[in-house]
Parts: structure tokens; sequence; C-alpha cells
């Protein structure tokens, strides 16, 4: 234990010291390490791919889908925006600072801590590490320890690629987090469940430290009454591959309920049992298209939320399940009871409940009786509709007729609100993440308006209105004393 802090003070000391050198923060320095991190992705991507299967049952195409594409995306975006994102904004000052100039700075924020989650082990490692990276700063990164094949390959991989000094990889589970939790940061980045992130949050508030949570939630998907065939075949073919396709359902932005009206949910139901056919076969447990639940404690907790019996009545699709291969069937509910576990927690797995409704239009107010979700999916067409779920809904992001889209745009920002997490990152986003943007400002010594300062009287009080609403004919009539009052 005492051997942990020793070497955790000491990789901090190290990183302070080299932060303080001012080498992070050369434009030069940056764009090496990104091209480092590319090169890592390029060159293990075989490795990858392999430690991917062993934790999670990865087919290598959703791992380049995922992970390896999008990050190699990323990073050629920061390559390609760094430049212009480092410069410096002018800025303007108020009349009453005349003959000046200002501008405003971004700057990296120090030492920062990265704490990623283990669904996606290679994206959500490697995604804020660009803008940690970019913004210029020293980092502590900490993969997680329940996908082990993944997270010793990063930190086997990490040294050989990017600055030792400036990138430390920390592997262990609670006790070294609870550690590096302890220490003085500059920037917290936490993703994970909102259970962890409360702990990550108050222990970071000791230190008054900033952070990033990157949570998650109950996503639902808004689905109306399409007429046409081929609406309904796309929008169930973008909910199923969202859910079921995307780490066996383990993701936060995956599709977690549907609220469809009644009268569509036949339909509904009866097509995505032929997708989840097409997508898997007739027995899912033989495809290699499908990934694994991570570990027997997870698993056990997904059979929880099965087990009760009102929650298996509303079941009509799939259900079976294999713990000695961590393997559960994609499995469709319909209408199980608001107050079973299932509909509480966040399910991070591939189970799709259905809430049917007498009417589209009360998934609005459906959705605004529980937490703020990351995301909320809506397939419609319906204008109208569209917008009052833009205005009269909280979400970390809104996306219509397709799902999970938004977390591979370098465009948006990508992050939570409320219980669903707090602040921002991706493309720039992630560069203003780890940065602090410095206002500076000069002025001339040439010039002065003696009237902003004490003793107070009504001329001067005059003279200052004028000077705020830049009027400057006001203030000629006050100095020539053609106007008395206010």
């Amino acid at each position: 234990m005492d051997s942990i802090v020793i070497d955790l003070e000491r990789d901090l000391d190290e990183l302070r010291g080299y932060y303080r050198s001012g080498k992070t923060k050369d434009v030069t320095w940056r764009k090496s390490q990104l091209k480092g991190m590319l090169s890592l992705i390029k060159e293990r991507e075989g490795d990858i791919f392999k430690a991917l299967k062993e934790d999670l049952g990865k087919h290598h195409v959703e791992a380049f889908r995922d992970e390896v594409g999008v990050l190699t995306k990323s990073i050629k975006f920061a390559l390609n925006g760094l430049q212009g994102w480092m410069s410096s904004k002018k800025a303007k000052l108020p009349a009453v600072a005349l003959l000046s100039s200002a501008v405003v700075l971004p700057e990296p924020l120090g030492v920062v801590l990265i704490i990623s989650s283990w669904n996606f082990p290679f994206g959500l490692c490697l995604e804020p590490l660009i803008g940690a990276i970019a913004a210029g700063n020293t980092m502590v990164v900490k993969p997680s320890e329940l996908a082990p094949a993944c997270s010793s390959l990063l930190a086997n991989a990490i040294p050989d690629y990017l600055d030792n000094k400036a990138v430390k990889v920390v592997q262990g589970g609670s006790v070294v987090g609870q550690r590096l939790l302890q220490q003085k940061w500059d920037k917290i980045f936490f993703t994970g469940s909102s259970q962890v992130g409360r702990l990550v949050m108050s222990e970071a508030a000791k230190h008054l430290t900033p952070v990033t949570l990157e949570l998650g939630g109950k996503c639902p998907a808004v689905v109306d009454s399409l007429s046409w065939s081929w609406d309904q075949e796309a929008a169930v073919n973008r909910i199923t591959g969202a859910k079921f396709g995307a780490c066996a359902g383990q993701a936060c932005i995956a599709v977690d309920y549907i609220l469809v009206t009644k009268e569509f949910t036949s339909t509904l139901v009866a097509l995505m049992k032929a997708k989840i056919k097409d997508m898997f076969g007739e027995n899912p447990r033989e495809t290699n298209s499908m990934s694994r639940i991570v570990n027997k404690q997870h698993f056990l907790r997904l059979k929880r939320l099965l087990s009760d019996p009102n929650v298996q009545k509303s079941i009509v699709y799939g259900g079976s399940m294999d713990e000695e291969n961590l393997f559960i069937e994609p499995t469709i509910l319909v209408d199980p009871p608001l107050d079973a576990e299932i509909m509480k927690e966040e399910i991070f797995g591939p189970f799709l409940p259905i809430i049917t409704l007498n009417d589209i239009k009360e998934s609005i107010e459906f959705i605004n009786s529980r937490p703020k979700p990351l995301a909320i999916y809506a397939f419609t067409k319906n204008e109208a509709l569209r917008k009052r779920i833009v205005s009269e809904t909280s979400s970390g992001s809104v996306v219509f007729n397709d799902a999970i889209i938004q977390y591979a745009a370098d465009n948006m920002p990508f992050g939570g609100v409320g219980e669903s997490g707090q602040g921002k990152y991706h493309g720039k986003a992630s560069f203003d993440t780890f940065s602090h943007y410095k206002a500076v400002a000069r002025r001339s010594f040439l010039t002065d308006f003696w009237y902003r300062s004490p003793p107070w009287n009504e001329y001067k009080l005059l003279l200052i209105e004028a000077t705020y609403n830049f009027d400057y004919l006001g203030m000629l009539l006050v100095i020539l004393g053609l106007k008395r009052s206010r």
C-alpha cells in the first residue's frame, strides 16, 4: 500500500516538473504526441483486436468501427485543428479602457487524471487523452481493471509511443483508484457509473479540482407510427444495431428502452424479431458478431433484472442465457412493470423494454418524469413532435431517425446533463475541457478617464453612464454643462 503511494507521489512530482518546464506547451511536442498515438493505433491494431476479443468477445469489425476507426479519425481531426485551437482570440474592452487591447489565450490546466471505463477500453481511454495532449497537459491514465487484456496492452504500448515524462499509465482496481483520487490534480476526467462518479466528485471537492463526468442513464428511443415500410425497416435496423450491435448493449449511449404507441407495437416487435435473426442468426449463441458480457458479476446483475416474475411475463423474444460463456441472447420485453429494477436502473446489457403509450406525445412527459438521459433518440417525420422533443426535454444530445452517431461527431460536443454527466469532449470540446481560457488585457498610459475614480459626484455618474452606453454625444453634453441630470 505504501509503495503505491510512494510511486504515485514520485510520478506526480515528475509530471509537475515536466509541465513546469514548458515542454508540453510547444505545438511541435503536442503534434508529435498525437502522431505517436496514431502510430500506436495503426501498428498495434492486431493486438487491439485481440485484446478486445479476449476481454469482451468483440468482433474485429465492431472493434474497428467503435474504437480504432473512431480514434484514428479523432486524432487526425485534432492534428488538423490544433494550430487554430491554440491561437489566442481578440476580445473587446469597454470604452472606459480607451487605447487598450485584449485577447483570450488557451493554456493547459496542468497535471490531469483520466479514469476510463471497460466497455470501450481503448476509445474511452484514448479519446480524452487526445484532448489532454492537444491542450498541452501532463497526465496519468488509469484504464479499467475489468478489461485486463486491454489495460495491459495500454500500459505496455503507451510508453513505446508517447513521452514517458508526460504520460503515465497506472493499472489497478478500486484501491489504486482511491489512492489516485486522494492526490491533488488540476483536472479529473472520469468515465463510468453514476455511483462511482459521485465518489470521484466527492474526492475532487477536497482539493477544489474541476471534474468532467461522463456517466450514462436510461436513453429512450421514441418511435412514431411510421407508415412507410422503408422507414419502419430503417428505424428498426438502426435501433437494433445501436442496442445489440454495440458491445451487446453495454454502452452508455445504447438505446435503453423504447416508447411507442400501442397500435404500432406489434409491427415494431415483428420487425425487430426479424432483424435480430438477420443480424445474429437463428441461434445467437453461435454468432461471432455479438459481444459477451464483461464478467460474471455483471452477468449476474443482468440475470437478476429478469428474475422478477412480472418482468418474465413481459418477455416476447429471447431471454436465454449462457453463464459459462457469459452470453445473453438479445431480449425484447413489452410493458414490464415501471417500478421493476429493469425500468429504474440503467440496463447496460442486451435487454430492450418497449413501453406502450396511447399517444406518442405522451413520450415527452414520460421522459421528463425520469432523470435526464445522456441521449434521446426519436424516429419520426413529425416536425411538430421533433420541435417539442428539442424544446421540452433535457438530455445530453438528441438524435432524430438514428442512434449513437453523435458519439463519432468531431464537430459536436459529447456529454451528459444532470445525472447523466457534466462536461463535454470530442473534437475541439476535448481541447476546451483540458484548457483554461485566460483573459489577457493591456492598456496604454497615454490617456485616462479621471471620472472612473472617487471622489464621487453626479457629474461623474453622468459621464460613466454615457461611456458605458457609448453615448459620445451625451458625454459631450455633460462636459459642456448642457446635461445635468439622468
